[in-house]
């Protein structure tokens, strides 16, 4: 191009004013409200009812909010010399951060995109298992069954059947999964970012690689916690079910752990125990007791942050919100929390169950709520939280405030526990706490990354340090935003082998994965695993394991063509979560949608 072309082509982008770029973000906030609250109110039916029309209702809806926000991001780059006042800066910045996945400029496969989506997540909001047993013949559980069981259940071989069950969920979705990865890392691409974990990572004012560093560093300081708990749940699980169901060595088995994943620990309470603790009060017990039912649980909350002098919920949160699973229809039972006209339609979504887990749970998502609704005030682009992390931050806090004297307050309890026989409760805190924080480390923030502190929802593993449960079982993991599936590697992911001489998940010592830097050994019988790795025999499947040490830098199986240790094609691939680090599992909101997602 000759040099006075290039000066004309260069005249609009420099003739940009400051009122034009006013005006521009103006339009641009009331555009992306009305089409936000389309697709939310689509995102919501697709998840309340599950079915094929709602699952196309919601697509397009996610794809006109798609291209709502990339036209209006690439409209603002006529701005981008323009010294603008911080605020409007502020703006145009989350602007082109807004979306949580991009699609392809291309039409067709911007439509195949938000199908995928919808797809996946009916999918897996509706998936069942089927148990062989002739007692059980013709009986479907669901994941709320499932959960129910594992938390309750204490036999490893119906445990191991229940989750491999229930992981069978995945494979279907393994071929969509795998384009949704591809199409997003390509959408983002378009908007001059590597891949989708790039675009993620920007979203916390610094550099992306900055930001995984700092939480390497905040992770190195509760590391050596972590390692030490996974030490002592190792040794009492060994007791409890022998050493032909758990290791002395390495990962836990994840089936053992008390919940689908085994990110979360406390529902194996009983058998953790600390010997000196004691007796713990049984919140589950005392709320069927008292006959508590779904509402009056949700009805706490809300005297909750009454009582810290916030407005009572809106009339509408209590007849528009999902608290029990209808008997006549699928739905997405995973607990989030809704915004879906950024103003005052606030609604939570999740099938109560009565336990202290799910009291905990409620106090979570109507912190989402109430911090929803506390900026609904403020410009468009505003009405979220500075980052990801915030909302969840507020919903931990919240749910950190139900202590003995808490439910002394409220009546739930005589009166408070002895501080001094506080080791039972703080153990209850570090199995839900401590034990997911490898879990959601490695879940909630980051693909792409050649040094990865954070990741998405890994193949290998659903928990720091515990291993799956079969052969066959690629997961259908939990999520939120990556929409509930692990990987786009979920095809060769490592899992433990199964013997026919014992429990079904049984991780041996010679074909365990290995970590260079395994969990601490608490004493000799819970001694962390030889640095030597061995490779499992031709007749077994390796453990799927990353270790808690060394968070999945090193990673089992080696490269085919060296003896080398590997890093997984997830970490350049997959798609990381916006959801929290919490202990449920999340449903999978409209792209465009405000829903945050809790517990």
């Amino acid at each position: 191009m000759k040099p006075f072309l290039l000066l004309l082509a260069a005249l609009p982008l420099a003739a940009q004013t400051l009122p034009e770029a006013l005006a521009f973000l103006e339009r641009a906030e009331k555009e992306l409200l009305a089409a936000s609250n389309y697709a939310n109110r689509a995102g919501w039916l697709q998840s309340t009812y599950i079915n094929e029309d709602s699952e196309t209702q919601a697509a397009l809806a996610n794809e006109q909010y798609i291209r709502k926000v990339i036209a209006l991001s690439r409209e603002a780059n006529r701005f981008d010399r323009l010294a603008l006042p911080a605020e409007a800066a502020r703006k145009m910045k989350l602007l082109k951060l807004n979306l949580t996945m991009v699609t392809p400029s291309n039409d067709a496969e911007s439509t195949e995109l938000t199908r995928l989506v919808a797809r996946m997540e009916s999918t897996y909001g509706s998936g069942k298992y089927c148990r062989d047993a002739a007692a059980d013949k013709g009986k479907c559980l669901d994941l709320v069954q499932i959960s129910n069981i594992m938390a309750t259940s204490r036999d490893p071989k119906e445990l191991a059947d229940l989750w491999q069950g229930w992981h069978r969920a995945g494979p279907p979705m393994r071929k969509d999964y795998t384009r949704f990865v591809e199409l997003a890392n390509k959408g983002a691409r378009e908007l001059g970012f590597p891949d989708s974990g790039a675009m993620w990572r920007s979203k916390y004012d610094m550099p992306p690689d900055a930001f995984a560093k700092e939480v390497d560093r905040l992770w190195e300081q509760v590391k050596p916690l972590y390692v030490s708990l996974h030490a002592y749940v190792r040794r009492k699980l060994r007791d409890k079910y022998g050493a032909d169901v758990v290791p002395a060595r390495g990962p836990i088995p994840a089936h053992l752990l008390g919940n689908m994943w085994g990110q979360s620990w406390e529902n194996i309470y009983d058998i953790l125990a600390p010997a000196n603790a004691a007796k713990a009060y049984d919140l589950t017990k005392i709320l069927k007791d008292r006959k508590v039912d779904e509402l009056e649980m949700v009805r706490y909350g809300e005297r909750f942050f009454s009582s810290l002098g916030f407005a009572p919920l809106p009339k509408t949160f209590w007849q528009r919100s999902l608290f029990v699973k209808p008997g006549d229809r699928e739905v997405v039972c995973h607990a989030s929390a809704w915004d879906v006209d950024n103003d005052e339609d606030l609604r939570i979504k999740m099938c109560i169950q009565i336990s202290e887990e799910e009291f905990g749970v409620i106090h979570h998502e109507l912190g989402h709520n109430y911090y929803q609704r506390a900026y609904k005030s403020k410009p468009y682009l505003f009405r979220d939280s500075a980052n990801d992390g915030f909302h969840e931050a507020v919903g931990d806090t919240i749910a950190l405030s139900i202590t003995p004297e808490y439910l002394t307050q409220i009546g739930l309890l005589d009166k408070a526990t002895d501080p001094s026989g506080d080791i039972g409760l703080l153990m209850k805190q570090a199995l839900a706490k401590i034990a997911f924080l490898p879990f959601g480390l490695i879940s909630t923030s980051g693909a792409g990354r050649s040094s990865p502190a954070r990741s998405p929802r890994p193949s290998t593993t659903r928990s720091g340090g515990s291993c799956a449960a079969s052969t066959r079982a690629s997961t259908a993991g939990r999520g939120a935003r990556s929409f509930s599936i692990p990987s786009a590697s979920i095809t060769s992911r490592p899992t433990c082998p199964i013997r026919a001489t014992s429990s079904p998940t049984f991780c041996s010592s010679s074909s365990t994965a290995r970590s260079r830097r395994p969990p601490a050994a608490a004493d000799r019988s819970t001694a962390a695993p030889s640095t030597t790795r061995k490779r499992p025999a031709p007749s077994s499947t390796p453990c799927s394991k990353w270790a808690p040490a060394s968070l999945g830098r090193r990673l089992w199986p080696p490269s085919a063509a060296s003896a080398k240790w590997t890093r997984p094609p997830w970490w350049t691939t997959s798609l990381r979560s916006r959801s929290g680090s919490t202990n449920r599992t999340r449903a999978s909101p409209p792209v465009g949608s405000r829903a945050a997602h809790g517990r």
